[in-house]
């Protein structure tokens, strides 16, 4: 119909960007296991989030799944998951946090984070290099992680021997 191929082609040239057909595949096959593989990220962070809490090297924790996180009440009623991401700040110094992100095994040193795979990074020598001696500066021990899908005791012991 010629009308409604009008319709779509002014539709895709004055909204901009059209998917290509590949990504429209995947993002419907992906779709179908999104609420599984999000329950994965939640319940490893969570977990993760715990370790992190009672180990001796890490300062704070900043998970909304926490009861420690100071709008984890807020997150509980507007959540049904808390997500995948976590942040830390080592009760060291920034070269010990630099070390330490080079330490792990299964957590690759990634700027780009929230796929199925667990990621690390030390924002302020990273993303946030440019940011060092400003007011928004990010705190130099701080560790952000973007955990996966894995198997949870393996995250956990990777962690566990690059914290050390």
């Amino acid at each position: 119909d010629k009308d409604v191929y009008d319709g779509l082609k002014f539709l895709q040239n004055a909204v901009g960007a059209v998917p290509a057909p590949l990504d429209c595949f995947l993002t419907l096959r992906g779709i179908k296991t999104l609420a599984l593989r999000m329950e994965r990220h939640c319940q490893n962070a969570l977990e993760l989030a715990r370790m992190l809490e009672d180990h001796p090297r890490v300062e704070s924790v900043l998970y909304p799944g926490l009861d420690s996180h100071p709008q984890h009440e807020l997150a509980s009623r507007q959540m049904s998951g808390y997500g995948g991401m976590i942040s830390f700040i080592l009760a060291e110094d920034e070269p010990a946090a630099r070390h330490m992100v080079t330490k792990t095994n299964l957590f690759p040193l990634a700027e780009s984070m929230g796929g199925g795979e667990s990621l690390i990074e030390q924002p302020y020598s990273m993303t946030h290099a440019s940011t060092a001696d400003s007011p928004i500066a990010t705190h130099p021990s701080l560790i952000r992680l973007s955990v996966g899908i894995e198997h949870v005791d393996d995250l956990r012991a990777d962690l566990m021997q690059a914290l050390g």
